[in-house]
């Protein structure tokens, strides 16, 4: 019969993830500090111990030291409960990370293929298995192992169609069963997500957005979108296009029409992107290196006026706390760009939210899918509620 809520077997799995989660949120603890920070019992407390043990989902690592009275033993999450797989699909190529369930990368591999090219755009899902195999291989695992995998895209999947859109540019990925593909040569379940949704759920765990509940993550490098997070919860949209800034008309930019047709990403395009992408922003100012290319106050000058009226419409819509900038532009043109967009929303917009530009020194979509990997993976590595 299964169990019900108030069942002696629910309160036990609620009180096994409760002791779990702390392990995860703090590390290693006493059996003490844990009954101090759940509230329960030193013989309730020393019974989760013992069956999430047994379990194989904690192990002991060593003792505290220090303190009056015997040395009391540490326990840690077992790392090898569980594995998940990373990756972020991009027009050249495909970055894969395995971890454990602790998150801590066990191996990294990377696949160069041009998306739009002919002999790639038809064996996608064999390009993501070689990319996890890599991964898996520098971490000694095998399919077996994985227990979740994300993978971070341009565009959205369709809730409805299930079909990517808004990423004409990744032909392969546009197959409506794409997912079973995936799932099936990986041997785990798939969630395919947007790279930029990706990149503010790192930012809100690790990086610049973290206590804030209400934000907007502009990503500005190749190409150009915005993820939105209010009350804590990632917008999405009816088709999942919530945030595709790129294709936003402004003064002065062509008109992207067409949609999934045309105006590709990493292309200038028309909208939003054809005025700050990383292409415009090299025709702007005949330079290949952004760096370089943002070294010039002109240029960086005119750059923030772009940025500012586009974002000056979404904050006065969405009413953020903060902005986040990333992506290649935003981190060649760093606080000098940012405070200069600050400068110029006075004025374009009544809300005034905090600028600031990403710190993250990794991928933050890769960490982002991570994340999201690692929340899947624990949901269903520490439900011991079928025990």
């Amino acid at each position: 019969m299964a169990a019900t809520p108030g069942t002696p077997s629910v309160l036990r799995a609620m009180n096994d993830r409760s002791a779990l989660d702390l392990l995860v949120a703090h590390g290693p603890l006493t059996r003490t500090r844990i009954g101090e920070l759940t509230g329960l019992s030193k013989p309730t407390t020393s019974q989760i111990l013992g069956r999430l043990e047994a379990a194989g989902l904690v192990r002991t690592t060593g003792s505290q030291t220090g303190r009056p009275g015997p040395n009391a033993l540490l326990y840690e999450i077992a790392p090898d409960a569980g594995h998940v797989a990373a990756l972020s699909a991009d027009p050249t190529g495909i970055t894969a990370v395995v971890a454990d369930i602790t998150g801590a990368e066990r191996g990294r591999f990377r696949i160069e293929a041009v998306a739009v090219a002919e002999d790639v755009r038809h064996r996608t899902a064999q390009l993501v298995s070689e990319a996890v195999d890599g991964a898996l291989e520098r971490a000694g695992l095998g399919h077996d192992d994985l227990t979740a995998a994300v993978i971070g895209t341009p565009g959205a999947i369709d809730p409805h169609s299930g079909q990517l859109r808004y990423a004409p540019h990744l032909p392969g990925w546009h197959s409506r069963t794409l997912r079973a593909e995936l799932a099936e040569v990986l041997g785990t379940p798939v969630s395919i997500e947007n790279d930029v949704n990706l990149a503010a759920l790192a930012e809100q765990y690790e990086g610049a957005a973290q206590d804030h509940d209400d934000f907007v993550l502009a990503y500005v490098g190749e190409g150009v979108g915005a993820a939105i997070v209010l009350g804590g919860v990632l917008l999405r949209g009816a088709t999942g296009g919530a945030g595709e800034i790129g294709y936003m008309p402004l003064p002065g930019a062509p008109l992207a029409r067409g949609g999934d047709r045309v105006h590709a990403r990493n292309d200038a395009g028309g909208g939003f992107q054809s005025l700050v992408a990383a292409p415009a922003v090299r025709e702007l100012a005949g330079a290949e290196d952004l760096a370089e290319a943002l070294k010039d106050v002109e240029v960086l000058d005119e750059v923030a006026r772009r940025l500012a009226t586009g974002l000056a419409a979404v904050v006065a819509v969405v009413d953020p706390e903060l902005v986040v900038l990333s992506g290649l532009v935003a981190q060649a043109g760093g606080d000098a760009l940012r405070e200069r967009v600050e400068r110029e929303l006075t004025g374009l917009a009544l809300p005034r939210p905090q600028l600031r530009i990403s710190e993250l020194a990794d991928d933050p979509i890769l960490t982002g899918a991570l994340r999201t990997a690692l929340s899947q993976a624990r949901d269903t590595v520490f439900d011991t509620s079928g025990a």
